[in-house]
């Protein structure tokens, strides 16, 4: 998106240079009007570079973010299952009487 509107704004630029050639009926010189669209195409330029940096930056980031994501879902899995283990495995609380009636069932 953003790369969109730098596209449509030096578009525009372009077009403001043009019709700036060809009326210089501004009250400024052309020199200064070639200076000041000069600075504007730079700074656009400076700005393209920077959004590429950026793309190059968020696409680097979104990959590690996808490579946690992974990592978090099969340590999420992992817990669940040694919760569902941990709970099996608990030994059932019984009184020695129980125990006593147990004993006495398999004699």
């Amino acid at each position: 998106e953003l790369e969109n509107q730098l596209t449509i704004k030096s578009k525009i630029l372009d077009e403001l240079k043009q019709s700036l050639a060809l009326t210089g009926s501004t009250g400024q010189t052309p020199e200064a009007l070639s200076f000041g669209a000069t600075e504007l195409c730079e700074m656009v330029d400076s700005i393209v570079s920077q959004v590429a940096q950026l793309k190059t930056s968020m696409q680097s980031i979104l990959e590690q973010w996808r490579v946690y994501d992974e990592a978090y879902a099969k340590v999420s899995l992992m817990t669940t299952r040694y919760l569902y283990c941990t709970d099996q495995c608990k030994r059932s609380v019984v009184s020695l009487e129980a125990l006593e009636n147990q004993v006495k069932t398999l004699q």
